[in-house]
């Protein structure tokens, strides 16, 4: 069953606190954990609608993962197309704080498979706006 849509006002405010205590640089953020999980839920949901398709998993552990970008879908097992990343990296992509080739090349992000590539895609969301 499909999660319910994050309301756009809720989601922006979650990133909103994230980008204002630093935590979308790519460092720890110091918020509680429900507000993080939503932030990172919200700009992983932006990412599906704005890149929609299968070809490629986003992973984004413990909170979430989202399946998007066309191309060929992925139905069962392991993907052939993952992205996986810690939060607070997550965020700095979904935000533009951090480039997607500087993530890649300073390995805080792992991508396997030939259409794991977020460049172009990320960010999602202008957090320059949320204030």
């Amino acid at each position: 069953m499909a999660r319910a849509r994050i309301a756009d006002d809720l989601g922006r405010a979650a990133v909103g606190v994230v980008v204002s205590v630093g935590g979308a640089e790519g460092s720890a953020p110091t918020v509680d954990r429900t507000t993080l999980a939503l932030a990172v839920r919200y700009t992983l949901q932006l990412l599906a609608e704005q890149s929609p398709g299968g070809a490629v998993e986003v992973r984004v552990p413990p909170y979430a993962a989202v399946q998007c970008i066309e191309g060929p879908r992925h139905t069962r097992g392991t993907p052939p197309n993952v992205v996986e990343t810690d939060p607070a990296t997550w965020l700095a992509l979904a935000t533009g704080s951090l480039a997607w080739a500087d993530a890649r090349a300073s390995g805080r992000v792992r991508a396997s498979g030939q259409r794991a590539d977020l460049e172009g895609v990320v960010p999602v969301i202008d957090a320059s706006r949320l204030h």
